[in-house]
């Protein structure tokens, strides 16, 4: 296989972001006057669901039992989300959450090569430009050729729906490109679009089943070793 392309998942693989999440999402529910409390525990559990509205459902549906809903329930939760995501782009803008070791530098030795890169997430897209505008500059944009994000498609990781979206606007076929994700669901959609992924555990996601992954790595700051793996010349 000739590398021609490296799609990135966002939270847990570019950044160390599901703490910043929790936190961000326990502040909106303080503004809201609900007391609701994700600790580390809970939201360790939270996270087997993608999405952050969807999260918020998830845990009102299989956690709050006897819970009566409010009229509007989906806007109840869209309000929600968006309190929260106000203060985790607050949070990236103020350079709280730096990238993960490695990533940047792979980032541009990639794009010197000539590797086109993608994103695949199930984050919002104005999570991901807090975050890169951060920590690739203003113009970070320019650097991927495909911005699969948020809502693009109805159905988030595990589905590979998102990874089918970004291939298409690569014009590229799953064995031309490699996959960076962090969790189980990342990896399943990954794999169930066809493409070879490599994982970078973080603490929300180190004792997951990786089965199938190319190859499971603590990070990337043994950036040589990696190039090896993928046959990347830099």
């Amino acid at each position: 296989m000739t590398l021609k392309a490296i799609i990135f998942d966002v939270d847990g693989t570019l950044a160390d972001t599901e703490d910043g999440h929790r936190k961000s999402f326990n502040r909106a529910f303080a503004e809201n006057g609900l007391d609701w409390n994700w600790d580390v525990a809970l939201y360790d559990k939270l996270l087997k669901v993608t999405g952050g509205k969807e999260r918020i459902k998830y845990f009102v549906s299989d956690f709050l039992k006897g819970y009566t809903k409010p009229e509007s329930f989906d806007d109840f939760v869209k309000h929600l989300h968006a309190i929260k995501t106000g203060h985790y782009t607050a949070m990236l803008r103020e350079g709280a959450i730096p990238l993960r070791p490695g990533i940047k530098q792979l980032i541009n030795d990639a794009r010197k090569a000539g590797i086109t890169l993608a994103i695949s997430t199930t984050t919002t897209a104005e999570n991901v430009t807090a975050l890169l505008e951060v920590g690739l500059g203003k113009d970070w944009a320019s650097y991927f050729a495909a911005n699969g994000c948020g809502d693009i498609v109805p159905l988030k990781k595990p589905a590979p729906d998102i990874y089918h979206w970004v291939l298409n606007e690569l014009k590229l076929a799953p064995n031309d490109c490699i996959a960076l994700e962090d969790s189980n669901n990342g990896l399943r959609s990954s794999l169930a679009a066809g493409i070879k992924t490599y994982i970078t555990t973080n603490p929300y996601t180190v004792k997951q089943d990786f089965t199938g992954a190319a190859a499971v790595l603590e990070d990337l700051s043994d950036l040589p070793s990696f190039y090896k793996m993928i046959g990347l010349r830099a």
